[in-house]
């Protein structure tokens, strides 16, 4: 099968998606399919013997953190040129909404993929007034798909109630030898948390962004100081957040990746996961692989990932009392150990084995729901 993802982010960024689709490609690589991503240019053109097409990419005014590519006919050409068996899009807004548009029009199967909860976001910017707008425009870009794909069970019922069409959950996953609590090290624990070891050690991973509700830690810091914050990341919100945690014990500490994140996640006490926007939040799974307790604020996601009392602890959203009384739970040395252990044991259960063969049963049914409509379509 020759498969052409779409997608508004890729290599050499660092989030979720991008970890979701680069395991994806190893999987389908192995089972000797051919892949092509057609991505924003960000000097990236080959990824396990899959082509990575970069797209002509710009900086947006009101998002400078990272560039977007925009709609262009490119896509046409690069469509013609790799003539794709199915084509996945990736969260289709710019580039992908040029990928839903002309895999339409030259007739290929299309299957799409929501993984960001940019309507929710709205709510973070005072731009409430344009989400039904929002909601409007993502659902026309999903529906031309013969399916569509979300990361979480809460997600999917959203989705539904939204008259998403055929929308299907795409399993989560971690690589649980990458992320181990063999990873510890001393070294790293004193430079998250600038040498306080004594200090319970709490950690935030992912971009720095309004939506990412990070602020909500702060009154924590304030009232506590027996804990100190590492946030690794970075984004469009951390001057203002460096501004917000100033005189706090909170330590940031740009992004780290590979064998330095993994070390990250083992060497702390437990991942903050203030968040209620995400779709999914595939750094939850990251730390409980690495044998880490998640403190997370409720939302449908969250507590699909997390068992409160048994692999973290839950909190009520924008509730300080509340997350400080998880922390409190962590002082409890027998519980605490037990909570790394359930963590360890249930990340486990979820290597990217199974989320990868399902995606290469997506499109297999993709393909079988087109020739259908084919069918039907010819009388």
């Amino acid at each position: 099968m020759k498969i052409v993802m779409i997608t508004e982010t890729f290599l050499p960024s660092t989030d979720g998606v991008v970890t979701r689709l680069t395991e994806a490609i190893k999987y389908l690589r192995k089972q000797n399919h051919e892949v092509v991503v057609i991505a924003p240019d960000l000097g990236v053109y080959e990824f396990e013997g899959a082509i990575v097409e970069g797209v002509k990419a710009t900086t947006l005014p009101f998002y400078s953190y990272r560039p977007f590519a925009l709609p262009q006919k490119t896509v046409k050409k690069l469509l013609q040129k790799h003539n794709p068996d199915i084509v996945h899009v990736v969260n289709p807004a710019f580039i992908g909404a040029s990928g839903v548009y002309y895999a339409e029009k030259l007739g290929f199967p299309l299957l799409a993929s929501y993984h960001t909860h940019v309507p929710k976001y709205f709510d973070y910017y005072r731009l409430n007034l344009l989400k039904p707008l929002c909601w409007g425009y993502f659902r026309k870009l999903h529906n031309k798909a013969d399916i569509n794909l979300c990361t979480s069970e809460a997600v999917h019922q959203e989705l539904v109630e939204k008259d998403f069409f055929n929308v299907h959950v795409w399993g989560r996953g971690v690589d649980i030898k990458k992320y181990h609590p063999n990873q510890y090290k001393k070294d790293m624990r004193e430079r998250l948390s600038k040498g306080q070891m004594d200090k319970k050690l709490l950690l935030f991973v992912g971009r720095l962004a309004h939506e990412k509700e990070i602020h909500k830690l702060k009154p924590l810091l304030q009232q506590r100081d027996d804990v100190c914050l590492a946030i690794v990341g970075d984004g469009p919100a951390r001057e203002e957040l460096e501004q917000t945690f100033l005189g706090t014990n909170t330590n940031f500490t740009g992004f780290l990746h590979g064998r330095e994140l993994a070390q990250a996640f083992a060497s702390s006490d437990a991942l903050v996961f203030p968040s209620v926007t995400e779709t999914l939040g595939l750094v939850i799974l990251e730390a409980m692989a690495s044998g880490l307790p998640v403190i997370a604020a409720k939302s449908g996601p969250t507590i699909e990932q997390v068992q409160d009392g048994v692999t973290g602890i839950l909190f009520e959203n924008e509730n300080t009392e509340s997350i400080v009384a998880a922390v409190d739970k962590l002082a409890d040395e027998v519980s605490c150990h037990q909570l790394k252990i359930n963590a360890r044991k249930e990340a486990e259960k979820h290597s990217w084995q199974k989320p990868s063969e399902q995606l290469l049963q997506f499109y297999e049914k993709t393909l079988e729901y087109n020739n259908i409509q084919l069918l039907v379509e010819q009388g």
